[in-house]
């Protein structure tokens, strides 16, 4: 009985001080890692964001870049932190649900290393053409490949666009094949110069040739239409119900982070991006502010995962080493 007693009274006292410390968090500066160099979408999301939760915190928020391994090595360097609150991964959507698809012998665990926090923003990709297509849907796009009894070629930045890519042509019906490019500037390049038919692009890169007339949307890939550009359908308008496919951006801390803390950022989170200037700033991004609970972010990551890992099987794609 002694020995239950002490045991019980150590564990009333572990759980109490967890307790106060997160009811006094944050008490010191807190780091915000990001994956990506500065200058970046995600490395500009994470600094509007550091500013908000600094004003809303009270202390502050150091960004700090660790680029490499699409994300990877910012996501190992939160994996192994103390679970304390003081160290967030800014974890875009590529390293927590496409790696695991494309890359072998990751040393994190997506699900099992991490405390999902809030999705802040959703990164819908454009259907895009060039501006004298003849194309001026996603029907007209099918319809072009099955006239011509050959695949379109589309373009690709990267293996999520690509895994992306090959989950849209299976969703609508359209043989397409997938040429890759170093980024996202040289895909638009490549439309501009009929080099490929048609690419699924994030928002940032192609809505100055968009606005321009010099490109054009058919559709956008998001569960809604994108907020500045509400006269383009989503793809699931466009004869493809249910179809939903975009990427994001989100904070995490390392599992094991006390509820409490995860529950102050949370709410330091949705309240920042409901500013009217951070919206505001977040949208000239080509990012849709989002702020949501854990679990949205949980399930969405549920979701995500097999279904890239099937993409990627039935693309071939072969794991990255």
């Amino acid at each position: 009985m002694k020995r239950f007693l002490s045991l019980w009274a150590g564990a009333v006292l572990a759980v109490s001080a967890c307790y106060a410390a997160a009811q006094e968090y944050p008490a010191r500066p807190v780091r915000m890692i990001v994956g990506f160099a500065p200058g970046g979408g995600n490395d500009i999301l994470a600094r509007v964001m550091a500013e908000q939760l600094q004003r809303r915190l009270g202390q502050p928020i150091i960004v700090e870049n660790r680029p490499g391994a699409s994300g990877a090595i910012a996501i190992s360097a939160v994996k192994r932190a103390e679970p304390d609150g003081y160290t967030l991964l800014v974890g875009p959507s590529s390293g927590m649900t496409v790696n695991p698809a494309i890359y072998d012998n990751l040393d994190y665990d997506p699900v099992a290393d991490f405390a999902p926090i809030s999705l802040v923003g959703d990164i819908p990709m454009i259907l895009t053409v060039k501006a004298d297509s003849s194309a001026r849907s996603v029907a007209d796009l099918v319809g072009q490949g099955k006239k011509n009894g050959k695949p379109l070629f589309a373009g690709s930045g990267a293996n999520s666009f690509q895994l992306a890519t090959a989950l849209f042509a299976k969703r609508v019906g359209l043989e397409a094949e997938v040429v890759n490019y170093k980024g996202n500037g040289s895909v638009v390049a490549a439309l501009l110069a009929n080099e490929i038919d048609f690419a699924l692009i994030d928002t940032a890169a192609v809505l100055p040739q968009i606005r321009s007339g010099r490109l054009k949307a058919l559709a956008v890939t998001g569960a809604k239409r994108f907020t500045l550009l509400p006269d383009v359908p989503t793809v699931a308008e466009s004869g493809a119900p249910g179809f939903a496919m975009s990427f994001w951006s989100s904070l995490y801390a390392p599992a094991g982070t006390p509820p409490a803390v995860i529950e102050t950022l949370q709410a330091a989170v949705s309240v920042a991006v409901r500013e009217p200037a951070v919206a505001d700033r977040l949208l000239e991004l080509g990012i849709d502010p989002v702020g949501s609970s854990p679990q949205v972010l949980a399930d969405t990551m549920a979701r995500e995962i097999p279904m890239y890992a099937a993409a990627a099987k039935a693309a071939n794609l072969a794991p990255v080493q």
